[in-house]
């Protein structure tokens, strides 16, 4: 009877609610445990740079722990904040930080943000793995002009993973922002010990909330520490639950949890306990953002949206698996035409781990490609070349030969752009292929750590490479300073049956090689299971792996994208030099899966930055600083663009290539002739067009 009394009041009062279904502010189903409420001033310490400022966040040393062994939750978010926001933005002088870009511009002073930040843990239907949500609320939010952006975790961060991308963007607009883990972040279970990370980072080895321990018994366990010692299981490896399936649940969710803090704080209260939710979709503008695979997670979140949370969407280098339809191609300028696009993240990236140590030496990027003497082992190139061919898997007489063919597959048989060669090699010594294909072959099977697919487990390892413990200290600090994928704050991906004993995987030797040639029998495993075949010989897998590589195949199907956003104005931006994720499998082929299945109707533009790639932070190094421009930049104007569509009904440039200009040196700082803005009216040159089942890219 109360309901409908309190019903009938709002209709009566006139109030534009979600059709009366939930006129009242109670706390979402999905949310697990309390939520923690924390209030920040702006002056001692704020939402955006943790106290440390623009200029804070620029400098070195990282801020540092009172005790090492036991750091305060407060100094832990701090550490995390300024570790994941330098992970994505490039604050070195001159490259558009504190011009272009960073708390500061166009709020003065630090740019510190003073207000509320509430943490929860939640789940997803047919799981209770938890996954964490946060929404932060500036003090400039207005409630009579609402607005949200979501900012899930690029790459497989934790919570803070967006702080310097939408998170900056929203929270200097006056917006709320909504974060969500996505069930990945550090999640780090150290299975000799039982210790887990809180929601807050702190270490516990009791049985309490923790971000991730392995679906293991005492007993399994104790079996599992006896065969192999001093290791880990990771949440996104290994929860079983294979959570890039339900990305877009969980930005979805997080929608959800921002509008009940914001009825929490601004609703109104009716004095019997309940508070009527004034702040409510139909009022709120809401941008679903981020960039990579927090991207990729706002664009599936509205794909899925079926209850209007989403108003637009403006993503950078979003990492999506479209459905495949190969009956359009791809073409860029005169270039071939690309019929094999929409290769999902496991194939092309299993690729990259195999072939990319080899095609460093290919002399069209051996003494070109910046930082590749430096982060790659010519010796151990060699012996990757050696073994490929000793398995006849590429071809050539001499190095240089066998490494061209190499590059030759990746570029021609696999479908990634000339213009990602230059940064291949500095992401292959970084272990980023081979991170992801480890990581994600175990996520898209639901394998657990116990499984050890392809003989590849998680561990700290010594100079040598063998096992050892991780130090404490580094245990302590694991939620400021993974990156949620190892290798990554001191956990290596170790390869448990190299040659000799277990050994870290880049400092490995095959067993059907005794050379190191970066464990490449471990790679080769994780191509079958990605092909669903044997990728030396082409044969099927047997039994167990082929059971697994069923598994993943099954994975892979329910993260693809489905291309249809409903209309929603939407924004890619993505650089032409993307080495991590490659266009012709990602942006491109969704800009053309979106005209099959909306056509007319769609309101996707896409914006292709050349001289851009993933990584900004790489340009703060010279070699990459000279070459390339801040993708970061074009993000913020894809926001803009959206904003500006949604509150002032302007229109979306068409679809283009904006053509950059390389600042030559990294000496010289970028100026607005280096970063030409994306154009109302391009040049008939410039447009990106589909006609005639063709996407078509201008050179």
């Amino acid at each position: 009877m109360k309901r409908i009394l309190l019903c009938a009041f709002v209709g009566a009062a006139g109030l534009t609610l979600s059709a009366c279904k939930q006129p009242f502010n109670d706390l979402p189903e999905f949310v697990r445990g309390d939520v923690q409420h924390t209030r920040y001033d702006g002056v001692t310490d704020d939402l955006l740079t943790a106290g440390l400022g623009a200029s804070g966040l620029a400098s070195t040393p990282a801020p540092a722990f009172v005790n090492p062994l036991n750091p305060e939750p407060a100094e832990l978010r701090r550490l995390a904040i300024y570790n994941n926001y330098r992970a994505l933005v490039d604050t070195v002088p001159g490259g558009g930080f504190g011009t272009f870009f960073g708390p500061q511009v166009g709020v003065g002073g630090e740019g510190l943000i003073p207000g509320d930040e509430y943490i929860a843990f939640m789940s997803v239907p047919g799981t209770e793995v938890p996954v964490t949500v946060m929404a932060q609320v500036p003090d400039s939010f207005d409630p009579e002009q609402p607005c949200m952006v979501t900012a899930p975790s690029s790459g497989s961060r934790g919570i803070y993973g967006a702080i310097g991308t939408a998170g900056e963007w929203g929270l200097k607009k006056g917006c709320a922002v909504v974060y969500t883990d996505k069930g990945t972040g550090t999640g780090a279970h150290n299975l000799a010990t039982n210790t887990a990370q809180r929601i807050d980072g702190t270490l516990t080895d009791a049985a309490e909330p923790v971000q991730f321990r392995a679906d293991l018994s005492e007993e399994e366990r104790a079996s599992f520490n006896a065969a192999w010692p001093d290791r880990f299981a990771w949440k996104h490896a290994h929860s079983k639950v294979n959570p890039e399936a339900d990305w877009g649940r969980h930005v979805l969710q997080s929608i959800e949890f921002g509008f009940y803090v914001l009825n929490e704080k601004f609703g109104k209260e009716l004095g019997n306990g309940a508070t009527l939710r004034t702040i409510h979709p139909k009022n709120t503008v809401v941008i679903a953002s981020s960039v990579s695979n927090g991207g990729g997670s706002s664009v599936r979140a509205a794909e899925l949206d079926t209850e209007g949370l989403i108003d637009g969407v403006a993503v950078s280098e979003p990492n999506v698996n479209p459905e495949v339809d190969r009956s359009f191609t791809i073409r860029q300028g005169s270039g071939p035409v690309i019929t094999e696009h929409s290769r999902s993240l496991l194939d092309y990236t299993t690729a990259l781990a195999v072939y990319q140590g080899c095609a460093n030496l290919a002399p069209a990027v051996r003494d070109t490609a910046p930082l590749n003497a430096v982060f790659n082992s010519p010796a151990v190139g060699e012996n990757i070349c050696n073994s490929l061919a000793n398995k006849g898997l590429i071809g050539g007489a001499t190095l240089e030969d066998r490494a061209t063919d190499a590059l030759r597959i990746l570029n021609e048989e696999i479908g990634i752009q000339p213009e990602q060669n230059l940064l291949a090699p500095v992401h292959f010594g970084l272990a980023v292929a081979q991170s992801i294909s480890m990581t994600y072959a175990n996520a898209y099977g639901r394998a657990g750590v116990e499984d050890r697919v392809c003989a590849l487990s998680l561990g700290a390892t010594g100079a040598a490479g063998a096992i050892t413990q991780l130090a404490p200290a580094a245990e302590a600090a694991l939620f400021a300073t993974s990156n949620g994928i190892p290798p990554t704050g001191g956990v290596s991906i170790v390869y448990d049956n190299a040659d000799g004993q277990p050994t870290n995987l880049a400092a490995s030797a095959s067993p059907s090689s005794n050379q190191p040639d970066y464990g490449l029998d471990a790679l080769l495993c994780l191509r079958s299971l990605a092909l669903g075949r044997n990728a030396e010989t082409g044969a099927p897998l047997d039994g167990a792996q082929d059971e697994l590589a069923t598994a993943i195949a099954g994975g892979i199907s329910q993260v693809r994208a489905t291309g249809d956003l409903q209309g929603k104005p939407t924004v890619f931006v993505t650089g032409r030099a993307d080495a991590i994720l490659p266009i012709n499998h990602t942006s491109r082929p969704y800009v053309g899966l979106n005209q099959r299945m909306e056509g007319k109707k769609s309101n996707l533009r896409y914006y292709e930055i050349l001289n851009a790639h993933h990584l900004d932070v790489l340009n703060g190094f010279p070699g990459i600083a000279d070459r390339y421009v801040p993708l970061h930049h074009y993000y913020f104007q894809a926001l803009d663009l959206v904003w500006a569509r949604l509150t002032d009904k302007q229109p979306l440039p068409p679809s283009q290539v904006v053509r950059t200009v390389p600042r030559g040196t990294i000496a010289t700082p970028l100026t607005e002739a280096n970063l030409p803005a994306i154009a109302p009216e391009p040049a008939d040159g410039d447009r990106i067009v589909f006609v005639d089942d063709q996407l078509r890219i201008p050179e």
